[in-house]
């Protein structure tokens, strides 16, 4: 493997409105992160929780949470790299398979 993937997580405290019965955004992000720390083993890689309503300083991050609030995105959205993997319920087949692609290896 050559370096660590970026995975980013968007979403915000209140539930989107079609996601009524599924975890939170932040739920989903810590669910993902121990999920693939067991999937991939010694294999790091860093992942980010964004929320859309109140992003961080950098320009990327705050583009992309406008972008999820403007084109009414069901969040969680997760990106690996730059990539949108899932939304709304993220299928963690689907992730596994972009995080695959960048070389990393399940145990």
């Amino acid at each position: 493997m050559h370096r660590e993937v970026e995975l980013t997580v968007y979403g915000a405290e209140v539930l989107c409105p079609s996601c009524v019965n599924l975890p939170s955004s932040k739920e989903t992000y810590e669910w993902l992160q121990a999920a693939l720390s067991r999937k991939y083993p010694d294999q790091p890689f860093n992942i980010t929780y964004v929320d859309i309503h109140n992003p961080p300083e950098e320009a990327e991050k705050q583009e992309f949470a406008q972008r999820v609030i403007e084109e009414d995105m069901f969040y969680p959205v997760v990106l690996v790299e730059d990539e949108i993997v899932g939304e709304g319920n993220p299928k963690l087949k689907t992730i596994y398979s972009a995080m695959e692609k960048h070389g990393y290896q399940p145990a």
